[in-house]
């Protein structure tokens, strides 16, 4: 348990960690920032502190963690478990819903390294003059050397990262304590009259403040994506026993200088540090958010490696990093789509400050479909009764809604930018979706049946090589294109013939044992149907070679992987825009080959080519 707790601090809290670097400035120097008077550093700590315990404790710890796909966490995960197989609307609500929720999941990518590592290094302001003009370029500089270093994957340093986080942990919670102890006073803000007393001085201008105060809890969402890696105990120990502890000592000892001081608003988690504690206090600070920027990186690689498989996305190149961890993966394309995105960023608005204004719509929208989509599990799943579901889940919305009000107003100012690569990211992943619907129809179009292939393979004078030959194909009961084109033109068959179906499932993890259906057909042909987890590597020969069947002997070495190659021809005339056919039709001669991403070894691979119209 404290192994696992110790790794889970460097990876699951990285992002709600870092939120102290600017989260309280922003209460009071940003663009709606209110007045440091007593009432409102009291009220605004106050909601900090239950904004903490609603929605991260009570929300994500309590509730959210039940709902897990086998062990697996996150908005995709959480959706396939709600998805009705039937119910075409309901089941189109619910998939839009997780879709979004997901696409909105990169935009938050984006931002979350470019403001964390600003934020970091613009400590440097406070120690001297001397460094403001090149906070921006530090920051590019340490970006860049962190995408770079994306492809040697986390399995390496990841045993450092927890000791690391624990170290800036208790460096926060140390400066918070000495800071108390000036003014304890500051502790009254845990009683929730001061966040009412806030509100009611400030009125519908301390709506707007929740925009700042938001910043506290960004990190929610990473919770539940990485249950998967450390299982929930383990993170629901370390938020109770380290995290919460030391994030609101700190959050208190910030409130406590504001108190004392309200010169201090333009950086008051520096001004926590005596003189001589500021230079390694930015150093930790960079440490720690180049970690939670990691966490988010891996965390974007591990959200699309799930709707891949799923079938959201196009095949794109996947670098498993570690053979003994499933969840080490390296996407190099989406990889540099978030660092193109979060240099831009930091170029674009060059301050943490400019940056918190753009910071918060995406996470807080999809925190309010987790929440609707927790509701169906609480009846679909759990069995819970309707008006406690409802009470429920009303609460939670109200919290997530204020939010999201709060938060709206961000979206001139820069709250665009997540919302624009979600919807172009969720149009990518519904164009593919429908277009492979659609590329299947048309194949089954001209597929004849597979058992009528068989039969009249019989009455034609085919020559029979003494190999085995596995044809790929999405309809197991159909004949392949590929060995149709064969036939037909060379007039030979394989001696045995294997058509082999890869089916990906709603569930996490299929074990070994049970991933592979085989059925023989007669006249040397088998039907072979392998099923694997949303996030299960798909090595294709290794788990053809774990085949224990008296009847199907296949040698390895001599085996002939035999691949469809369908070229799209678009007329804009099958159920899509003629723009998104010609997408989907991108995206397909884009994708990765199947060679690689099924790892077939190449000299041992025959693709044939069909013309499909669409």
């Amino acid at each position: 348990m404290f192994t696992l707790s110790l790794a889970a601090l460097g990876v699951v809290f990285g992002d709600i960690g870092t939120s102290p670097l600017y989260a309280v400035r922003e209460c009071f120097f940003g663009d709606f920032g209110v007045e440091p008077t007593t009432i409102n550093v009291m009220g605004a700590i106050s909601l900090i502190f239950w904004a903490l315990i609603l929605v991260i404790s009570l929300k994500y710890l309590t509730l959210i963690l039940r709902a897990d796909n086998d062990g697996e966490g996150g908005i995709l995960a959480l959706m396939e478990l709600v998805l009705p197989r039937k119910k075409k609307t309901r089941r189109l609500v619910i998939l839009t819903m997780g879709l979004f929720g997901a696409a909105l999941l990169y935009g938050d990518g984006m931002i979350t390294p470019a403001i964390s590592v600003l934020s970091a290094t613009e400590g440097l302001k406070v120690a001297t003059p001397f460094f403001e003009p090149y906070v921006v370029i530090i920051t590019v500089i340490i970006l860049i050397g962190l995408f770079i270093f994306q492809k040697r994957g986390t399995h390496g340093v990841g045993m450092i990262f927890g000791p690391l986080i624990l170290i800036w942990f208790l460096s926060i919670a140390a400066l918070g304590v000495s800071s108390i102890i000036k003014t304890p006073e500051i502790l009254k803000a845990a009683n929730p009259y001061y966040a009412f007393e806030f509100f009611k001085t400030n009125s519908w201008h301390g709506i707007f403040i929740l925009g700042a105060v938001f910043l506290v809890v960004t990190g929610g969402e990473a919770l539940y994506a990485d249950i998967g890696h450390f299982g929930k105990k383990p993170i629901r120990w370390a938020w109770f026993t380290v995290v919460l502890p030391c994030l609101l000592m700190n959050y208190f000892g910030q409130g406590a200088l504001l108190l004392r001081d309200t010169t201090r608003l333009e950086n008051p988690f520096y001004h926590l540090a005596p003189t001589w504690g500021l230079y390694p206090l930015v150093i930790i600070a960079t440490i720690a958010t180049i970690i939670a920027s990691q966490a988010i990186i891996t965390g974007a690689f591990s959200l699309t490696f799930q709707a891949l498989q799923l079938g959201y996305f196009p095949r794109l190149k996947v670098v498993h990093t570690s053979e003994k961890e499933e969840g080490q993966i390296y996407m190099p394309h989406i990889n540099w789509m978030i660092f193109i995105g979060t240099i831009t960023l930091v170029l674009a608005f060059q301050t943490s400050s400019n940056l918190a204004a753009a910071y918060g719509i995406a996470v807080t929208t999809t925190m309010v479909i987790t929440t609707l989509l927790a509701f169906i599990a609480m009846r679909k799943l759990w069995n819970w009764k309707l008006p406690i579901a409802i009470v429920i889940t009303i609460f939670l919305l109200c919290i997530d809604l204020s939010f999201l009000y709060a938060n709206i107003d961000k979206i001139p100012d820069g709250g665009w930018v997540p919302l624009l690569v979600a919807a172009l990211i969720y149009f990518t992943m519904t164009t593919w979706s429908k277009g492979r619907r659609i590329l299947s129809i048309q194949l089954t179009k001209i597929m004849t049946p597979l058992k009528r292939f068989i039969r009249e393979l019989k009455e034609k004078e085919v020559e029979r090589i003494p190999l085995t030959a596995i044809y790929f194909t999405k309809s197991p009961d159909r004949t392949p294109p590929a060995l149709v084109q064969n036939v037909k033109h060379n007039m030979v068959v394989h001696e045995q013939v294997v058509i082999a179906s890869v089916n990906f499932k709603s569930v996490p993890h299929i074990p070994p044992a049970k991933r592979i259906t085989i059925k023989q057909l007669g006249n040397g042909f088998f039907r072979l149907i392998i099923s694997y987890g949303y996030m299960d590597r798909t090595n294709l020969p290794l788990t053809i070679s774990t085949i224990k069947d008296d009847n199907l002997k296949i040698d390895m070495e001599n085996v002939v992987y035999c691949l469809g190659r369908e070229t799209l021809i678009v007329h804009g005339k099958l159920g899509m825009a003629e723009w998104r056919e010609s997408l989907f039709s991108f995206l397909s001669r884009n994708s990765q080959r199947a060679t690689r991403y099924f790892n077939l070894p190449p000299e041992h691979v025959l693709e044939i080519g069909t013309n499909i119209e669409m």
